[in-house]
C-alpha cells in the first residue's frame, strides 16, 4: 500500500472517529437538556423551531442561572410561609380572585427569598426552568388563570385551579435546593 493512500485512509479513519465522537457528545447533550428541562425541552424546541436552536438557549438559560445565589429557606422560614399558603387557602372560600392574587404574591415572595429573579415573568420562567421544569407547567397555568381573573374573566372552578397549580410551584420552591435533595436521596 503506498503512502499517500496510507494517509488516505488514516485521515478517512480519523475523520470518521471524530465525527461519531461528536454526534455521541451531541445526544449525550441532548439526553442531559431533556432530563434537567422535562417538558420545557420540547416547549423550547418547537418555539426556536429546531433542537440546536433551542438546546444553545437552555444551555444560555444554565449559565445565566449558574449566577445567581440561590438560597434555601431555613425551617423558619418554610414554617412561616406554609402558615401563610394555609391563610391564603382559607381566603379562598370567601375571595376566591383575591386569594389567587394574593398565591401569586406569596410565591413571588418565596421566589425572591431563595434568590430568583422576580420582575419580568418570562425572566422568572426562564430561571425556573432550569430548577423547577417540572412545575413550570403549573406556573404558567396559573399565571395565565390570575391574569384572567384580574380582568373579571375566570369562573371559580378555574380560580381553584390557579390555586392548585400555585401550590405545585410553591412547594417546590419550599423544598431543599436540587444539590441537596441528591444528597437526601443517597
Amino acid at each position: 500500500m503506498s503512502t499517500i493512500l496510507m494517509i488516505v485512509v488514516a485521515v478517512a479513519f480519523l475523520a470518521l472517529v471524530a465525527a461519531f465522537g461528536y454526534a455521541s457528545w451531541n445526544r449525550a447533550r441532548t439526553r442531559r437538556l431533556r432530563r434537567r428541562f422535562g417538558p420545557e425541552y420540547d416547549r423550547a424546541v418547537e418555539r426556536h423551531g429546531g433542537r440546536a436552536a433551542a438546546e444553545r438557549e437552555l444551555m444560555s438559560r444554565h449559565r445565566r442561572h449558574r449566577e445567581l445565589e440561590l438560597r434555601e429557606l431555613d425551617p423558619a422560614q418554610r414554617e412561616r410561609y406554609r402558615e401563610q399558603w394555609l391563610t391564603v387557602q382559607e381566603r379562598f372560600v370567601d375571595q376566591p380572585g383575591a386569594a389567587v392574587e394574593q398565591a401569586d404574591r406569596l410565591v413571588l415572595v418565596v421566589m425572591g427569598e431563595r434568590g430568583y429573579p422576580t420582575r419580568d415573568f418570562d425572566d422568572r420562567i426562564e430561571h425556573l426552568s432550569v430548577e423547577h421544569a417540572g412545575v413550570l407547567d403549573h406556573y404558567r397555568r396559573g399565571h395565565d388563570i390570575g391574569v384572567r381573573a384580574g380582568r373579571r374573566e375566570a369562573t371559580t372552578e378555574e380560580l381553584r385551579q390557579a390555586m392548585v397549580h400555585y401550590h405545585a410551584l410553591f412547594d417546590d420552591l419550599l423544598g431543599a435546593l436540587p444539590g441537596d435533595r441528591a444528597a437526601q436521596s443517597s
